[in-house]
């Protein structure tokens, strides 16, 4: 047992609620890498407006799944049956917007719009793989 006024690492968390956002630097760290190869492949392949728009591609993603990660672990952290409506309202709005700059970006004629779907595409599939690794591996372990 902790001397009192000092807890373990693990009591700090489950205390201050931060086990809901522990898996976030990771996340971000393998989307930052995935950001760079795309902005190197989208380079090599069509020149510096590809590497652009496979960047920002990754960018987007990434942004809209912190955005929603700390949306709803501030949800959760208030009151859990939040979730639901917040979760639903953020995922709206972010469609919403997203579609609303994807139609601006197509109607400007940008040449980057293609490597930016990509990138958008790369950033789903390294977030969801590493959070499903997360979830399986690192989050499992610490269960037991």
């Amino acid at each position: 047992m902790a001397e009192t006024g000092t807890d373990t690492p693990e009591a700090t968390t489950a205390r201050t609620g931060n086990w809901r956002l522990r898996h976030l630097p990771v996340l971000l760290a393998a989307t930052a890498v995935s950001a760079l190869a795309a902005a190197g492949v989208g380079a090599l392949l069509d020149g510096p407006t590809a590497a652009l728009g496979a960047a920002l591609g990754v960018a987007v993603t990434a942004l809209s799944y912190t955005l929603t990660t700390v949306v709803l672990a501030w949800a959760d952290s208030v009151n859990p049956q939040l979730v639901l409506p917040f979760g639903l309202g953020l995922y709206a709005a972010k469609f919403t917007l997203l579609g609303g700059v994807m139609m601006a970006v197509a109607a400007s004629g940008w040449a980057g719009l293609l490597p930016l779907c990509v990138g958008i595409a790369v950033g789903v599939v390294v977030w969801t793989g590493v959070h499903i690794w997360w979830l399986t591996v690192v989050h499992a372990r610490r269960a037991d």
